[in-house]
């Protein structure tokens, strides 16, 4: 039995200029790029999250992630 699961992850880099991801679990399906990139603006225009490197200072892009388990039955 197969079973997929999709995550969106949001990269961003903080003020330290290093990578960040945020995942979000279950999108809703059919989100778009412009929806994606809007949200990140919100989250960095507003100082949403900070990381150990300090603030969110960038959006640098967003993907979905798809995950596919396969169940091994005896």
């Amino acid at each position: 039995m197969k079973n997929s699961d999709t995550d969106l992850d949001l990269i961003f880099k903080n003020t330290v200029g290093k990578k960040v991801t945020l995942n979000i679990e279950e999108p809703k399906p059919g989100i778009t790029k412009a929806e994606i990139d809007a949200a990140m603006k919100v989250i960095v225009d507003n100082n949403v999250f900070n990381s150990t490197g300090g603030d969110l200072v960038e959006a640098v892009g967003g993907r979905l992630r798809t995950t596919t388990l396969d169940a091994i039955e005896e």
